[in-house]
């Protein structure tokens, strides 16, 4: 393989002959010779017409295999599995401590959704996103829209996952939440994808692809019914760690919709841990670790295509589900301590009724107006306003206009929450 050049996060082109291209920050060639004798999947040609050219194609996709029920591993990645689900187990108990889980949950999906959507080339500063409402995300930038339309996925997605297994339905749901009201809300959208994706250089032709997945029809469908099946059941003889690198890898490589495959994969990483017993709350943050390391984390996922190395695909992933479990557990625990020493000095200064229980919530929203007070306690504006205030002359928070709107920010809070 060799490097063509690298792209600026992620668009699409769309035309009439349903080919889609996603432009990839580090794009590589797909040489048809490196792909032929994987062991996790095979070539299938290919061809069509490239509506952007007009001129005709011939190429090759991947196909993966069914996933298998055992794998082998060397001595020195089930340590780092056996590490990874010790991290877990320490990140659940302290899950469990948290009076309010909603409040820390609100705040680290919004850290997922930052996170999760810069590794697709969607970008915007954390604190703009910790302070937007989901409310009023069709007024706001398209990255804003695309970023708070994960939050509003996300949460849906794990209201689903406490009573129901993971299916192609709610993949396709959770596809179409995320895409509604942006550019990548095709005609397939919250469908199974009906056209040719592939991953390239920016303005490359599919011939020179970093990555082709399987063509649209019976064979994604399949390949991806057979995911399904393949979650839903337990695999007895693998620990989840290696159940959830392993679902993570394939539909990577099935990529099943248009758009949003990285950002549902990776969530899809939180509800089948959800699923497998190992996590009560979604707390655990993915995509900071991964956000990183980019370019090892794209060229990882595609070695495994390449050269069917489980083992090596494994150790990546459990070192950074677990490093991520390890800083998930950091933050919740720094959390927790500045909402204690807050409550602290609230109490201290003789203060109680509406600006202590403000005060409790700063993890959960740490950017607030007086109108999202007012609504949320069913008070008057000045009343909100007043309460805000009270925190902000024990530096709490601080008041600031943000777009034309005084708000107030627990910078200390939003501090922690970019670690």
């Amino acid at each position: 393989m060799r490097q063509v050049g690298c792209g600026i996060g992620i668009q699409l082109e769309l035309d009439g002959h349903r080919l889609i291209q996603l432009y990839d920050v580090y794009s590589w060639i797909m040489d048809p010779t490196a792909f032929r004798d994987s062991p996790v999947g095979s070539l299938l040609r290919i061809n069509g017409v490239d509506g952007r050219t007009g001129e005709s194609y011939e190429s090759v996709a991947f196909l993966p295999h069914p996933l298998p029920e055992s794998i082998e591993l060397t001595p020195a990645t089930w340590t780092a599995v056996a590490q990874t689900e010790a991290d877990l187990a320490r990140l659940d108990q302290a899950a469990r401590h948290i009076p309010e889980p909603g409040l820390v949950r609100q705040s680290t999906i919004r850290r997922e959704a930052q996170s999760t959507s810069a590794l697709e080339g969607t970008f915007a500063p954390f604190e703009d996103v910790l302070a937007s409402d989901l409310e009023e995300r069709a007024e706001l930038s398209l990255e804003m829209r695309e970023i708070l339309n994960y939050i509003v996925t996300a949460t849906q997605a794990f209201e689903w996952i406490e009573e129901r297994p993971i299916t192609v339905g709610m993949l396709c749901s959770l596809q179409r939440i995320l895409v509604d009201g942006t550019p990548s809300e095709l005609g397939d959208a919250g469908r199974i994808r009906d056209r040719q994706v592939y991953i390239g250089a920016r303005d490359a032709p599919i011939e020179q692809a970093r990555y082709v997945p399987p063509a649209p029809g019976d064979q994604l469908t399949a390949g991806l019914e057979q995911w399904v099946a393949w979650v839903a059941e337990p695999q007895t003889e693998m620990p989840a760690i290696v159940q959830a690198a392993l679902a993570h890898h394939q539909f990577e490589a099935l990529h099943p919709f248009s758009d949003g495959n990285g950002r549902i994969g990776r969530l899809v990483i939180v509800l089948q841990l959800m699923r497998l017993g190992v996590l009560r709350d979604p707390l655990l943050v993915v995509s900071p670790w991964f956000e990183v390391r980019r370019e090892r984390y794209h060229d990882e996922l595609l070695a495994l295509v390449r050269g069917g190395d489980w083992d090596r695909w494994v150790s990546f992933f459990a070192a950074g589900v677990g490093a991520s479990a390890v800083s998930t557990r950091e933050r919740v625990d720094a959390l927790l301590a500045w909402r204690e020493q807050a409550l602290e000095k609230v109490r201290a200064a003789g203060i109680s009724g509406i600006a202590e229980r403000v005060a409790g919530e700063l993890i959960g929203a740490p950017t607030v107006r007086a109108g999202q007070v007012a609504a949320r306690h069913g008070i008057t504006h000045q009343g909100a306003i007043r309460a805000l205030r009270r925190l902000a002359d024990l530096h709490i928070v601080s008041e600031r206009a943000r777009n034309g709107r005084v708000a107030f920010t627990a910078t200390a809070v939003v501090e922690l929450l970019s670690r």
